[in-house]
């Protein structure tokens, strides 16, 4: 049997530059963040979403060392109801989003909450896609900002943040795709 050289050996430079430097990149950007945006209020009024008494709150979660760890964690608490607690809570939150971000505040991977469950964003696939997003983002956030009626406002900066889940930091956006492809765990 015959090896060359090229099959069985690669030369360090290229172990660097394709293995060893992106890892540590990847490492400057740990841990990750986990963070609910949501709905609160002091719960005198008829429900979460009453606008005379609520308002928009992001809660802190935790922190991972992974993007999976990190969706499992973050599943794990909003299946408990575990995600407004502390001496600093809400007696009534209606958490709206789930957030991953990165040590820079690069967005990893969001998604939108729905009877307990985080329905997962799929990234942007180009940064042209991410610019129709934002302009639509843009428009929905201006047309709250024109209305009157705080219900209504309040929906159109929530579609606008749930367009935005998509807008996942460009490092971050191969993970957050092959991620996404996984079976999820029940």
């Amino acid at each position: 049997m015959i090896l060359s050289r090229h099959d069985s050996f690669r030369p360090i430079g290229q172990i660097l530059a394709s293995e060893v430097l992106p890892a540590l990149y990847r490492a400057q950007k740990l841990p990750l963040r986990i963070s609910c945006l949501g709905v609160a209020g002091s719960g005198a009024s008829s429900g979460p979403g009453d606008d005379a008494d609520s308002f928009d709150r992001m809660i802190p979660l935790g922190e991972c060392p992974s993007p999976e760890e990190a969706m499992r964690f973050a599943a794990l608490r909003l299946s408990r109801g575990d995600v407004c607690t502390g001496p600093d809570s809400f007696p009534h939150f209606r958490p709206r989003i789930m957030l991953i971000q990165d040590s820079d505040h690069g967005l990893v991977l969001a998604g939108e909450i729905r009877a307990r469950v985080i329905l997962w964003q799929q990234p942007v696939a180009s940064d042209a896609e991410a610019r129709r997003i934002v302009t639509e983002a843009s428009r929905l956030r201006g047309l709250a900002f024109r209305t009157s009626a705080p219900a209504e406002a309040r929906a159109l900066r929530y579609r606008a943040a749930a367009l935005e889940t998509r807008l996942v930091d460009p490092f971050w956006r191969d993970t957050a795709a092959d991620l996404l492809r996984m079976p999820q765990a029940a």
